[in-house]
Order: structure tokens, then C-alpha cells, then sequence
């Protein structure tokens, strides 16, 4: 990888060091020039019409997201953000009373809060697996959870907390064996590592492009496998997902475009192809390569520092480090740090309930430095919150 050619296509790196690409990357100039140009050119002649010009396009962006996972270009729907995206299929799922789904500890709060809500409406029941004794999902502990009652295996692939990486595939591969399907949670994970959804073997994986990918805020995306495309209908429908055949009848669209709905951000999905042909052309095993490189360089540099704790869990850590620092108070850090020019985050107990009250976590710091990141801003933040202490 040319890192000073990434770095110099990056305009965000001109105006300081950022680290925090699990909450929202800085895109390159090609994404910025691809949202800008679309938004433009509807300035001078109009939405429809810029629609109209720029439609083979706008098309393709559905064969780079298919590319993106490895999977068919009528097997994705693009949606707002990776919330919708995983809400619209699993509320779409003929869950009933008596149906159990079986979720992980490190499970995001917006996926979990969506389980209450269908607990309380339809009376389904909830099974979390434990960890193994490294933090990950326990994959025998799994096996031994599904009954015949066991309606969904539905985890989060890595959670918005710290550096875990659940086994991802190997709970594809326990669902496929007892026939369940199965809701991955890509959100953390596209962008920073390679994602193949054969390989995975999921039913379903909902992700975001404002995190790894480095796309647009306001973009996300779907996977449906094909065989479940005409066995779901979407809790909401429109005269895009579901066209009129007369005044009387309906007809669901075919392809996973039936959890979407007729109007959308065409500026916004501009950017996101080139987001994703820009990871596609760097090559994803190498974006890990140094994403993760760069994240265990920092672990091991925050250890030399008095008082530091690393939180990640699990045997294999992504470019997400999760840390606390005695005597540094979290929010007032990151503030300091912007100050300063420097932009991590802060992880709370909320976005991560069961596993922070299960290990009594704190409010925590959140770093993720992406391929785009050097060893030169590692060693800024390390003065930085040297000085502090």
C-alpha cells in the first residue's frame, strides 16, 4: 500500500490526527468529490433529472456493495444506515410466541432493545451465550443452547465497545448445520477485513458505510440471501418496494429492493461506490494487515503509560482499542485531545449493556486507527495523554 499517496487522497489528515474510524472515518477526496459533483449537478438541472443522467451510476453502486461481501447485486438493498438496515429484516421474520433467539454478550443496544420490543409484542424469548475464557462467543456453549425452539441465531461479528472479533463463521456454520437462519451484525467489521457471506454462511448482514468503509454518513446496506427474498415481506411497504398491479393489488419486488422504499440520498450513494471500490482496488486483506497492525502498536505503546488498562476482549484483536487510564477522566480526555488536535472517542456502558454490566465496565476510551494512520500519530497521542498525566 502507498500510504503517502492514501494519506495525501485523505483531505481530513491536513487538519489533524484522526483515530476513530469505528464511529465515522474520514472518506477520501473521491468519496467527498462524488457526493459533492452528484449534489451539484442536481443544483444546476435538477433531482429527477440528475437521477436520470447519472442512473447507470447510481445502479452500480448495488454490484460494488455485492462485490464488497461477496455476494449478488439482487441479494442487497441500501438503506440509511446499518440500524435499518438489520431492523427491517428482523422485524420482518414471522417470530412467534414461544420462539427463541440466541444472541451474544457483546451484542450492540439497538439490536438488544429490538429483541425486548418483539419479546413484549409477539412473546419470543431470549438466549445470550456465554463467553469462552478469552471474551469471545462461545461456540460449544452456542451449539449446546439451539432446541427445536431456537427460531434465530442473530450476534454482532465485533461490538462497538473495544477489539473483539467473535467467531463469526464458525456460527454460521453451527446455524447452516441445525438449519437456523442467521442476522450478522457487520457493522464494525466492513471496511476493516475481508467480508464473504459464503464464507460466513449468514442469511442476512446489515452494515454501515460511515465507519471502516470511510463512505458517507447517512448510508448502509443489507444482504438477503436469495433463497429468504420471497419469503419475507418488509413491515413497511411502498409503491417501490411492493408496485400497484391495479387499485386492489400489490406485488412484492423480487429482489432484497423490497426493504427499501422509492425516495433516497442519490448524492449519498454516489459516495458510497466509490467507498467501496476505493477498499476493493487497496484490497481488504491488506487493510487489515495494517488497520490491526497499527492497533496492537498502540495497545503496546498505551502499556508504557502509568495506570493503563486495555479492555479488549477475546484471542484476536481488530482496530479497535478500547483502554482506561487512572486519574483521566474519559470525556474530558477526548475533549482535551481535539483540543490538541487529536480525535478518539469514548465508548459508555449503554452501547454495550450486557457485556459492561457483566464485567462492570466504565465509561472507556475508544481508539481505532485505520490503514490510513502511521506510527507517527500513534506516538502524538501517546505525548499527548503522557502530558495529561
Amino acid at each position: 500500500m502507498d500510504i503517502d499517496k492514501i494519506r495525501s487522497e485523505t483531505p481530513g489528515l491536513s487538519h489533524g490526527i484522526h483515530m476513530l474510524a469505528c464511529g465515522s472515518a474520514l472518506p477520501s477526496q473521491s468519496v467527498v468529490d462524488a457526493v459533492v459533483e452528484f449534489t451539484q449537478l442536481e443544483s444546476r438541472i435538477g433531482g429527477y433529472e440528475a437521477h436520470t443522467q447519472e442512473s447507470t451510476m447510481l445502479d452500480a453502486t448495488y454490484d460494488s456493495v455485492a462485490r464488497l461481501v461477496g455476494a449478488q447485486r439482487h441479494e442487497i438493498a441500501l438503506v440509511e444506515n446499518a440500524t435499518v438496515a438489520w431492523c427491517q429484516v428482523f422485524y420482518a421474520l414471522p417470530l412467534k410466541a414461544g420462539d427463541r433467539i440466541i444472541t451474544c454478550q457483546a451484542e450492540y443496544a439497538a439490536n438488544y432493545v429490538a429483541f425486548l420490543h418483539r419479546q413484549k409484542k409477539d412473546g419470543i424469548e431470549i438466549d445470550v451465550v456465554p463467553n469462552d475464557e478469552a471474551g469471545a462467543l462461545d461456540i460449544t456453549a452456542l451449539d449446546a443452547l439451539i432446541t427445536d425452539r431456537t427460531a434465530l441465531i442473530a450476534i454482532t461479528w465485533v461490538p462497538t465497545n473495544g477489539g473483539l472479533v467473535n467467531p463469526a463463521a464458525k456460527v454460521g456454520a453451527i446455524a447452516a448445520k441445525h438449519q437456523i437462519p442467521y442476522l450478522l451484525d457487520a457493522c464494525q467489521a466492513v471496511g476493516q477485513m475481508p467480508v464473504d457471506v459464503t464464507t460466513l454462511k449468514c442469511d442476512f448482514l446489515s452494515a454501515t458505510g460511515r465507519k471502516f468503509l470511510r463512505g458517507p454518513r447517512g448510508t448502509g446496506f443489507l444482504y438477503i440471501k436469495e433463497k429468504w427474498l420471497e419469503r419475507l415481506e418488509p413491515v413497511m411497504l411502498d409503491h417501490f418496494s411492493a408496485p400497484l398491479e391495479d387499485s386492489s393489488l400489490y406485488s412484492l419486488r423480487s429482489d432484497a429492493r423490497r426493504f427499501e422504499t422509492w425516495e433516497n440520498n442519490y448524492a449519498l450513494r454516489a459516495g458510497l461506490k466509490v467507498a467501496c471500490d476505493y477498499a476493493m482496488v487497496l484490497g481488504l486483506e491488506k487493510i487489515q494487515s495494517r488497520a490491526w497492525g497499527l492497533a496492537a502498536s498502540l495497545r503496546e505503546k498505551l502499556l508504557g503509560l502509568p495506570g493503563t488498562t486495555i479492555m479488549d476482549l477475546g484471542a484476536e484483536h481488530c482496530a479497535i482499542v478500547s483502554f482506561t487510564i487512572d486519574g483521566l477522566d474519559p470525556v474530558e480526555t477526548v475533549a482535551l485531545l481535539r483540543q490538541k488536535g487529536i480525535s478518539i472517542g469514548v465508548t459508555t456502558p449503554a452501547s454495550t449493556k450486557l457485556d459492561a454490566e457483566r464485567r462492570h465496565l466504565p465509561v472507556m476510551l475508544r481508539a481505532a486507527p485505520h490503514y490510513f494512520n502511521n506510527e507517527d500519530d500513534l506516538d502524538a497521542l501517546i505525548r499527548a495523554l503522557k502530558d495529561m498525566l
